[in-house]
């Protein structure tokens, strides 16, 4: 069975940025969607994109790394791997809503000159939200510009 590939932008990127570029040139078949407006509406039209879908291979990045790793909580069978991007786990009550480690594996990167979301703060609820969580810190910073492309996306989106 063939995996679902979904990329989820940051609160102020869309469909447009960087990193959906990058990835629609390479997976044409990635699910790339707008998310706008507050967390709950992001939300319910990811829901909506997902409706029906199984095996699923979550990327996102900053709040929509909060997206993808919120959708798991809720969703943990369809949801075969998270890849997150200086996820932004602090916020929406994520934390709180976290009552059991999720089982899937998560490969999280954080650059560590981060100034939007804490990257420290961010390993923490990692290590207590996850329980397969492959963890990397790099020089970056918040977008992780410099590093997201040099990353074997082709590596990381392969799911067995």
């Amino acid at each position: 069975m063939n995996n679902t590939l979904v990329f989820i932008h940051g609160l102020e990127s869309s469909a447009q940025g960087n990193k959906a570029q990058y990835f629609r040139g390479r997976f044409p078949d990635m699910i790339i969607e707008d998310y706008v407006g507050p967390f709950s509406e992001r939300m319910r039209k990811l829901e909506q994109i997902l409706t029906g879908r199984d095996h699923l291979v979550l990327v996102g990045s900053s709040y929509g790394g909060l997206m993808a790793a919120k959708f798991a909580l809720h969703h943990e069978e369809r949801v075969k791997k998270l890849i997150l991007i200086a996820p932004a786990l602090i916020l929406e009550g994520f934390e709180q809503a976290c009552a059991k480690k999720l089982e899937m594996p998560v490969v999280l990167y954080h650059g560590t000159r981060d100034e939007v979301v804490d990257p420290h703060e961010t390993q923490r609820i990692a290590l207590q939200c996850f329980a397969h969580l492959e963890h990397h810190f790099v020089d970056d910073d918040h977008p992780l510009n410099e590093v997201f492309p040099t990353l074997d996306w082709g590596a990381l989106l392969n799911v067995s």
